[in-house]
């Protein structure tokens, strides 16, 4: 995922400590972690944040890898303060290559009372050694058909994430996961 730049720009790690210390820590996922949670949670939301948008433009050198829609729908989840330890450093080493943590303000759909009003996101930047940058969506789907990590297969991370993103925001229209996704589903129908 990459800023958009025209908000949330005045957040950083250094909100993070903040955050720590409230009795529900929030954490975005926006890729794997909508279907992938190895980690416990007390509560979940579908909503967004703004400003950033989704682009498969990061490498990964272990799991799957994805970055940059001025608003990403994901699933929020809500972790207990005894959990906040042990989910971090899973996390931080799950998304060790290229992603730095940030607080970002969160939206939903959903009226209920323990709505987190912000949540940490890792977000990938253009300057970190694993940016690949844009290309032709072409291109990136060669890239993903061939790919696989610890995590599981590049194409599977692509699907996955598209079935996920019409189930939890259908009226939204996430137009390069779904360009993305139509190439890659090209490649594999002529293998």
């Amino acid at each position: 995922m990459k800023p958009d730049k025209s908000e949330n720009s005045h957040i950083n790690d250094n909100d993070l400590s903040n955050e720590l210390n409230s009795h529900m820590f929030w954490i975005f996922g926006y890729g794997s972690l909508i279907w992938k949670t190895n980690f416990p949670f007390v509560k979940k939301y579908p909503g967004y944040i703004k400003g950033y948008t989704r682009r498969f433009y990061q490498f990964s050198p272990d799991h799957r890898g994805t970055n940059d829609l001025s608003r990403v729908w994901g699933i929020a989840y809500g972790i207990d303060n005894r959990d906040i330890d042990n989910v971090c450093a899973g996390l931080d080493l799950r998304e060790r290559a290229g992603y730095t943590k940030k607080v970002i303000q969160f939206h939903t759909k959903t009226n209920e009372d323990q709505i987190p009003s912000e949540v940490i996101v890792y977000i990938a930047d253009e300057n970190n050694e694993w940016f690949a940058g844009e290309a032709p969506i072409q291109q990136i789907a060669s890239r993903i058909a061939i790919c696989r990590g610890t995590s599981g297969s590049n194409p599977e991370y692509v699907h996955k994430l598209a079935a996920e993103m019409r189930r939890i925001a259908p009226e939204e229209d996430d137009k390069h996961l779904f360009e993305l996704e139509m190439a890659l589903k090209s490649i594999e129908n002529s293998l």
